[in-house]
């Protein structure tokens, strides 16, 4: 067993600032953040578009911001904690800045605010099209140089552990030795991101597989909001499975026009705003698009844009196009919708506190009432970074209780046990990510939802018996949480009986 005093469970943006603070307020406790890929491989990494925070109060206000984010969550967003995290965001940004994240200023030294959908002003901040790239760079720097913060690479966690409500920290498999360590903490915090490899096609990268609001839920935590869904509607189309390269929602805002392959611009019939829609209306009009026509993707189209003011302000994305043949001067970029952002998760109050004692949540794996049923472009960053610090005040009073975990601990014991054919496991999740394109994508049907839960339980029930008999791995796990969180989507989606925001439900084909 490793003891520690926070134990953080995932290296985005979210996890990484909580520790940061907690480690310069307290050298003398240890804090162990241990995450399943490298450190910096995270859904905070491939942020391209930025971080919505009121800079410019001349042009912009909070209660502008505020009311973006009530018009895009479509009537479900908590309005004090929408007020909250808006009116936090400058402070925030301030410790960005001073522990060395860079962003875009304009020739006269103010930020360069990006615009996106659903904004009604200019108030995104950014560095080029790579502003998680560059945030993440930065706090792990910071985390380097704290000799009280431990992060263990390549370590996968299982479950939680838990005893009368309460949590005691967590199991997690150490992939290169495959042992299973006991790690117990004082406060467990889960940082752990998105979904979005239940889809397949996504813009987040293959770790995202829901671990931690999968571990949350078999550990009793109360779950909200799961059929929230958010779909990015311009991935860069190809016709293979896997993660998908972004085409920042910036582009649109910096300009350009969605069309069919006939070329109508097509965002005009459905909404004034045109491509400036929020998110959850562009997507559906795409979808509704594609099926109109049976075409595989609609496309962006940037020839009428200034090339050099392009390339300046997005240059991965410009010399992305060009390794495929894209010549954004004069091809139309070929575009689809996938999967992007959650809106729900572990249901959080305004302090982060899960309804489990002494166990947190902050970023996307938690669900705080910020979003309602859709996010507003680039709130995302925001909420990660004001609910991590609110964790941190919330915890700077509370004392270390040393209460020791004294239940019996799990045994993982598995030398003998023979492993799962990495084929099995593999055609298995083939099934599951087109099951829930088809079943619980950006428009869900009435009569398939019940076909998509009862298949989920066979394949659930499938995939345990296999685990009592069979070498613990992390694709297993990874399996396992995402049918446990397609499950939790399928039912959440039943039980909602208005479409919202980015969820929408009709009878029939």
């Amino acid at each position: 067993m490793i003891v520690t005093n926070y134990l953080i469970i995932g290296s985005g943006v979210a996890g990484l600032t909580f520790a940061i603070k907690i480690a310069e307020r307290f050298p003398d406790r240890k804090i162990t953040i241990i995450t399943k890929a490298n450190e910096d491989e995270s859904n905070t990494k491939y942020a391209q578009g930025g971080i919505a925070i009121v800079t410019d109060e001349t042009e912009d206000s909070y209660q502008k911001h505020i009311d973006d984010t009530l018009i895009c969550g479509d009537g479900l967003c908590d309005i004090e904690v929408v007020k909250m995290v808006i009116t936090e965001g400058p402070k925030r940004l301030k410790e960005l800045i001073a522990w060395g994240a860079k962003f875009d200023k304009t020739d006269k030294g103010n930020f360069d605010l990006g615009k996106e959908g659903g904004h009604s002003q200019n108030r995104v901040i950014h560095h080029k099209d790579q502003t998680g790239y560059e945030i993440e760079r930065a706090i792990l720097e910071q985390v380097h140089q704290k000799e009280n913060i431990t992060v263990l690479n390549h370590y996968f966690a299982l479950d939680l552990i838990t005893q009368n409500n309460y949590c005691f920290g967590a199991y997690a498999l150490h992939e290169r030795t495959k042992e299973v360590i006991a790690f117990q903490s004082d406060f467990t915090i889960l940082a752990t991101g998105g979904i979005g490899h239940l889809y397949g096609h996504t813009t987040n990268p293959v770790i995202a597989t829901g671990d931690g609001i999968a571990m949350a839920f078999r550990a009793n935590a109360t779950i909200k909001d799961m059929e929230f869904i958010q779909f990015h509607p311009t991935a860069l189309y190809d016709s293979s499975a896997g993660s998908k390269f972004l085409i920042s929602e910036a582009v649109r805002g910096f300009g350009a026009y969605l069309r069919t392959q006939k070329g109508h611009r097509f965002m005009m019939d459905y909404d004034e705003r045109g491509e400036l829609a929020s998110r959850d209306i562009v997507s559906q009009s795409i979808d509704l698009e594609l099926k109109k026509s049976g075409n595989d993707c609609v496309y962006l189209d940037c020839t009428h844009l200034d090339l050099d003011a392009f390339m300046k302000h997005f240059p991965m994305i410009y010399e992305r196009c060009k390794s495929v043949g894209i010549d954004i001067a004069k091809d139309w970029i070929p575009v689809v919708p996938a999967q992007h952002y959650l809106c729900g998760g572990v249901s959080v109050d305004k302090n982060g506190k899960t309804s489990i004692k002494n166990l947190f949540a902050c970023g996307e794996c938690s669900q705080t009432g910020l979003h309602g049923a859709n996010r507003l472009a680039s709130n995302s960053l925001l909420e990660a970074l004001v609910y991590s610090d609110k964790i941190y005040e919330y915890l700077i009073p509370i004392s270390i209780e040393n209460n020791p975990f004294k239940g019996k601990l799990l045994d993982w014991n598995f030398a003998k046990k023979p492993e799962v054919q990495p084929d099995y496991l593999a055609k298995m999740k083939t099934e599951l990510q087109l099951l829930m394109r088809q079943n619980a994508g950006i428009v869900r049907y009435e009569a398939e939802l019940p076909k998509a839960k009862k298949q989920l339980l066979i394949w659930k029930n499938e995939i345990e018996d296999i685990s009592k008999t069979h070498q613990i791995s992390v694709a297993l796990y990874e399996l396992l949480n995402m049918i446990t969180i397609g499950s939790l989507i399928v039912q959440h989606s039943i039980d909602r009986k208005d479409n919202r925001g980015g969820f929408m439900k009709v009878n029939a084909l």
